[in-house]
């Protein structure tokens, strides 16, 4: 199962990397993590974004398409980083991510969301009665 795990974006990161001695702290001991996950066989993928200030948004309606410029509201609602792992299943994901440091440094969020397999859309296929081609 693979699953896209998504550590929430906060004021602090939406201001950007500070190189204070606590974020350099921080960042080694999500180095020690990340390389637990490769050792276990389990990270596909990682990186860190970039604060919302320096992304956009294309918003769709029909054929139009607008840009919309960073930086975005609702911090709580936005990603700071990611990880792709390759797990058995949800709980092995959660135990996972409730053995990572904290990536912030308050309070913060880590989401877990599994990807679409090929395998899922034929189920939701099969399950709405609809003919393979």
């Amino acid at each position: 199962m693979r699953v896209m795990v998504l550590v929430k974006a906060t004021e602090d990161s939406e201001k950007g990397f500070l190189p204070t001695p606590e974020a350099f702290e921080m960042l080694e001991a999500m180095g020690r993590f990340n390389e637990e996950l490769v050792n276990a066989g389990i990270l596909l993928a990682a990186d860190g974004l970039k604060p919302s200030s320096q992304g956009k948004r294309i918003a769709f309606d029909g054929h139009g398409r607008m840009v919309i410029d960073g930086p975005f509201a609702e911090t709580k609602e936005l990603v700071a980083g990611f990880w792709l792992w390759e797990v058995r299943d949800m709980d092995e994901a959660v135990a996972w991510v409730k053995r990572c440091p904290n990536p912030m440094p308050g309070p913060s969020e880590i989401e877990i969301r599994p990807l679409y397999e090929m395998a899922d859309l034929q189920r939701e296929s099969d399950a709405k009665g609809h003919e393979n081609p």
